[in-house]
Formats: C-alpha cells, sequence, structure tokens
C-alpha cells in the first residue's frame, strides 16, 4: 500500500490575479512563510530591525504585510551572535508577518568612502567602531539566513548610475558571478527565498544581458537595482520599462529604492510588483505630510489653525486624532511628531498601492492613473518623462495637460 507524503509548499508562491488590458500593470498575491503579500507592494522601510518612531503593532493596524530590513547594518549592529540568540528578526524585534532584507550592496555606493570592492567581496570600514569587515556574497547569505528574512537579496556590485565606461559592464558582470556564490552558500532554500538583482546601468544593451543570464538561474522572483541614484526620469523610466518587458511574467518584480507617488504609479503601469523607500518616514522627520495632491509641510505657518485632519479620507489613528494645527504646534519641535506623521505618511503609501490594486481588479487602472495624475499635479503640467512613459503602456495624459493649459 503505497503511503502519500505531503509535499511542504515553497517558501514563496506567486500568483497573479488580474492583469490590466491596456498596460503592464497585475494584482496578485505571494504567499511566504510569515504571512500572505499582496501586489502591487510598497515595503517600509526599518533598516536596523524597527522603523524609525512606528512600533509593530501599528504597522499591524495599518495592514502592512512586509517591510524590509537592511543585511549590511543588521550584520554590523546587533550583529549575527545576537540575532542567532534571538531566534531571527523576525523574533528580535517582535514581528509576525513577512521580511525582505536588501544584501549591502547599496553601501557600495552610499558608504563608498569606506569601502573597497574586488572580486571577493567588499571590504567596508564601519561607520560604527572603525573597524574592517569584509562583506561577500557568502557572508551576505550567512547574514540573510540568520536574519530569517522571507526574501533575501544578492549581493550585487552596484554603481552610480552616472557612472559610464568599462566599470558598468564589470558591476554587472560581477553581479552575475555573484549570484551563483549566494544561490551556492543559500542554507535555508525551503525557508527564505533569494532574489538577484538586475544590473547594467542606463545601457540597454547591458540591462538585456543581465535579464538573460539571471533567467537561467532556479529563483522564485528578481529585483531592478542600480536606479533612482542621480539618473534623469526619462533614462529611469526607460530602464525599468526594458526590464520588465523582459523579465518573467510569472514571477514578482521588486523595483529596489523608489518610493515617490507618481513614481510608483508610473511603474507599476510599467510592470512592477514591490517598491520599498525610506522616503515616508524620511520626510514625516522633517514635518511633511503626504497627500494626494504632494505634500503638506505642516511647518508652514498657514496651518498654524488648520483644525481640518492632514486628509479627511484617510482612516490612520494620526488623521483620526489630530489636527493640522497641533501638528504644526510640535512638528520637527517634539519627538512624538515624527511618530504620528510617520503613521500617517505608510498608510498613505499602503492605500496608494491598495488602490492600484483594486483598480487594476476593476480593469479600471488607465482612468485610475489619469485621475490620480490630475490631483497629484493640479494646476500643473504633468511632467514629460510621466506622460511618455505612460503613453508607451497606453495611457494617454495629454488630455490633462490641455486642461490645466485651458484654466491658466
Amino acid at each position: 500500500m503505497s503511503v502519500s507524503v505531503a509535499t511542504k509548499a515553497p517558501p514563496l508562491t506567486y500568483k497573479v490575479l488580474n492583469e490590466c488590458s491596456a498596460t503592464k500593470a497585475r494584482a496578485g498575491v505571494m504567499a511566504l512563510r510569515h504571512s500572505e503579500v499582496n501586489t502591487p507592494v510598497f515595503m517600509p522601510v526599518g533598516t536596523q530591525g524597527t522603523m524609525k518612531g512606528v512600533l509593530p503593532d501599528q504597522l499591524i493596524e495599518l495592514n502592512c504585510q512586509i517591510l524590509l530590513g537592511n543585511t549590511y547594518h543588521l550584520g554590523m549592529r546587533p550583529g549575527i551572535e545576537t540575532l542567532q540568540k534571538a531566534g531571527g528578526l523576525h523574533k528580535f524585534m517582535s514581528w509576525p508577518r513577512a521580511i525582505l532584507t536588501d544584501s549591502g550592496g547599496f553601501q557600495m555606493v552610499s558608504l563608498l568612502q569606506l569601502a573597497e570592492i574586488d572580486e571577493k567581496g567588499v571590504n567596508f570600514r564601519s561607520p560604527y567602531d572603525d573597524t574592517m569587515c569584509m562583506l561577500t556574497p557568502e557572508h551576505s547569505i550567512q547574514i540573510q539566513n540568520t536574519i530569517g528574512a522571507d526574501i533575501m537579496m544578492q549581493l550585487d556590485d552596484v554603481v552610480k548610475t552616472t557612472t559610464t565606461g568599462p566599470r558598468v559592464e564589470e558591476a554587472m558582470q560581477r553581479t552575475i558571478r555573484w549570484v551563483d556564490r549566494c544561490i551556492t552558500a543559500h542554507a535555508r532554500d525551503d525557508e527564505q527565498s533569494l532574489f538577484p538583482i538586475v544590473q547594467g546601468g542606463l545601457d540597454t544593451a547591458l540591462r538585456q544581458q543581465c535579464v538573460a543570464a539571471l533567467k537561467e538561474r532556479k529563483v522564485r522572483g528578481f529585483a531592478v537595482g542600480g536606479l533612482s541614484g542621480g539618473e534623469s526620469k526619462d533614462e529611469f523610466w526607460r530602464t525599468v520599462h526594458t526590464c520588465t518587458d523582459l523579465l518573467p511574467k510569472d514571477k514578482p518584480r521588486y523595483l529596489m529604492g523608489v518610493g515617490f507617488a507618481a513614481d510608483l504609479v508610473v511603474c507599476v503601469a510599467l510592470g512592477i510588483d514591490m517598491f520599498d523607500c525610506v522616503f515616508p518616514t524620511r520626510t514625516a522627520r522633517f514635518g511633511c505630510a503626504l497627500v494626494h495632491s504632494g505634500q503638506l509641510n505642516l511647518k508652514q505657518k498657514k496651518y498654524e489653525n488648520d483644525m481640518c485632519p492632514i486628509d479627511e479620507n484617510c482612516i490612520c489613528s494620526t488623521c483620526k486624532t489630530y489636527t493640522r494645527s497641533y501638528l504644526h504646534h510640535i512638528a520637527t519641535v517634539e519627538s512624538v511628531s515624527c511618530s504620528l506623521l510617520s503613521v500617517h505618511n505608510i498608510a498613505f503609501q499602503l492605500r496608494l498601492m491598495r488602490e492600484m490594486r483594486e483598480a487594476i481588479q476593476r480593469d479600471q487602472f488607465p482612468q485610475y492613473v489619469k485621475d490620480f495624475m490630475a490631483k497629484y499635479f493640479v494646476n500643473e503640467t504633468i511632467p514629460k518623462w510621466i506622460i511618455e512613459a505612460l503613453a508607451a503602456v497606453n495611457i494617454d495624459l495629454e488630455i490633462n495637460n490641455e486642461a490645466v493649459s485651458a484654466q491658466t
């Protein structure tokens, strides 16, 4: 008599549930070990295993399904031994839902004055105690295996997008070699998923070559890296468009480090599923709240006696409880203001993604984009790069600009 043995599900499964009939936008669901994640999704950044000014319970109340941590910083502090004793980052920070970790590659750019890069890896000088630390693909994976992130990034060779010449191709080819070392070092493939990262700067041929090579690897998703680093918006969207045209349709696509609202809407139309950025919490620390028309700088005197919430349509705890006047009173003066504005700004990002998912599900995404851009650029002309990017996926915004011109 044969005995049926249940096969353990893979640590990441992805299903596209709805596709826009005009653009490359799609709505899907990722099933991960710690939670299901609806896409498109924005992932708030908790670099050190914490969201500045926001508690895990507050993130759960906002229905945040996944957040991001940083391998480089967590490997430095608290360090791998402490994370091992804690049983991984989920337990250490009391977060029951999914986590994605960056590999540390971005620090090659952000901390370049502290780093030396060669084929072995990246030799860092610690910004904490000035000691040297070699981050290799193998060590990056070891740290991420200890962290226990649901999704891990390969260590990649990152260069500024303004870099040209042989260094761009060198970095791309090294990224491909390093992903194989990461795959070999990965010790928990039954629990964690490893994403390779598409590099190649602003060179279309290099991006195409990198995608082709990475698609040969057995992985569960892909990241597009090396953007939002000083390139023009025209170069930015064209590179994203190139990558999503080539990446598999049945696997999630993650665009690293992008978080401005208009950029999110454009890139969802271009076929991206996952995003992260420090912008919502960073701008909160400067007293700014995110709304559909852009930002409210609550330090401005015009909000001194404004008894409205930040956004009457927002149901976050900040908008339900506090006025613009009160937030003006404490903005950048009292530390609690950072917390209150961060809660709202994360709520705004998550709500934006939910609205896009629902529009895709109704197959009304192009109209949603037109309505969003009309509000976001009220009494302004929509930037040319946005018009051209959306035209590439069959959304015509010229009529919006004509309406604005007629009003002015």
